[in-house]
């Protein structure tokens, strides 16, 4: 690795106008200050250039051409996103563009890509609309969406007329989103969605949103679940607290970083969906991650680790197998693309360029000497068990 960075820096000296020419230069943004969101940006940044290695058998070239990596602090905020992403673009020259961490800052890029007709590929920023009707033909996503998220888990909650659920997230895109999402899965199920509580991105009184919920669900008369979809922050640890089991209340939520886990073992038996867990994908991508992983930083790698890897690879195909560099064949070249991840194969949707891949139903199961609980795999939920709307049409 102390090889492979170096060379990346010995690179990133090197004069713009010769690369403009003479290499494949990548900017990742992601936001690497001022946020809680911060571990998930630095998974993917160890991610991405695992990805490149792996992806280039460890020459970091592409048709013999070196691959120059710029790294920017977008800070979590909109208005500098917005302006390293153009300086990336116009001053760097950088072909393609990866980021945001954070949805709502991701949704502020989508425009510069397209003034500046460059690709703008999301990673690991979530929310539907980032391949919505405000996005635009420049951008790819590799990372998943809140559709997945929600069709995943609404699977795992097994939902008939009998479940009653009541839902809380954050209110910015993210949870936004990921509520539509969520709702959309449950229809035409019978199940009953019967209150919705949203709170600041970095809340952490959760007090009085604890009793609305308990009260909308506390005399419903079948099964009752609150589904959490947060970000960030821990509210699987203020729920339990509130013993919830008093009201005969069952909590469920999507999967999360390592360290957010470990506030999973409060939950034991827990059934949700997760994008990504060490031990659940089984291909030869995953067996490198994992073994490289842990030779290297002596962890497995996390949530986003896997992200930033599926981003590079997909980068590193479109390079290898488009004809040349210029924008219109990259998009041509990716529309359709499938490429290898941790995760398994993955398939950019030609219509919205979302790329389609697997999520895992997990049971939650707490082990002596495990820092975390562990979410074990009860199934593989494949791209087609899922109804992910389409979020743009390219014919546009």
């Amino acid at each position: 690795m102390k090889t492979i960075l170096a060379a990346l820096a010995i690179s990133t000296a090197l004069s713009g106008a010769a690369f403009a020419q003479d290499a494949a230069r990548i900017a990742l943004l992601h936001g690497l200050s001022g946020s809680p969101l911060e571990a998930y940006s630095k998974q993917t940044h160890t991610g991405f250039e695992m990805g490149l290695e792996y992806a280039t058998n460890g020459t970091m070239e592409v048709k013999g051409k070196p691959i120059e990596l710029i790294i920017k602090d977008t800070q979590f905020k909109p208005d500098i996103a917005r302006a390293l992403l153009a300086e990336a673009y116009g001053d760097d020259d950088a072909l393609i563009a990866v980021g945001d961490t954070s949805s709502g800052v991701a949704l502020s890029m989508l425009p510069v890509a397209e003034e500046y007709e460059r690709i703008l590929l999301v990673e690991p920023a979530v929310a539907d609309g980032l391949t919505g009707p405000d996005s635009n033909r420049y951008v790819f996503k590799t990372s998943r969406n809140s559709s997945m998220d929600m069709q995943a888990q609404a699977l795992a909650l097994a939902p008939d007329e009998n479940l009653y659920v009541a839902t809380l997230a954050q209110d910015y895109a993210f949870g936004r989103d990921g509520v539509a999402a969520f709702k959309s899965a449950l229809e035409g199920t019978g199940a009953n969605l019967v209150a919705e509580e949203y709170v600041p991105q970095q809340t952490t009184d959760f007090t009085a949103t604890i009793e609305r919920l308990f009260n909308a669900l506390k005399d419903q008369p079948g099964r009752k679940v609150i589904m959490i979809y947060v970000a960030g922050i821990d509210a699987m640890t203020p729920l339990a607290s509130a013993d919830p089991g008093r009201f005969e209340i069952e909590l469920s939520t999507g999967g999360n970083i390592l360290p957010a886990l470990a506030a999973y073992k409060q939950v034991p038996g827990m059934e949700g969906a997760i994008y990504y867990y060490y031990e659940a994908p089984d291909n030869e991508v995953n067996d490198w991650l994992v073994e490289e992983h842990m030779a290297r930083f002596g962890t497995p790698p996390d949530f986003f680790t896997a992200g930033g890897m599926a981003s590079a690879m997909a980068i590193v195909k479109a390079l290898e197998t488009a004809p040349d560099w210029e924008t219109e064949t990259l998009i041509e070249t990716m529309e359709g693309m499938s490429f290898e991840t941790p995760k398994g194969t993955m398939t950019f949707r030609p219509e919205d360029h979302q790329a389609l891949q697997a999520m895992y139903h997990f049971k939650i199961k707490v082990e002596d000497g495990v820092d975390w609980a562990i979410p074990e795999l009860v199934r593989v939920i494949e791209p087609d068990e899922m109804d992910i709307p389409i979020g743009r049409n390219n014919q546009e």
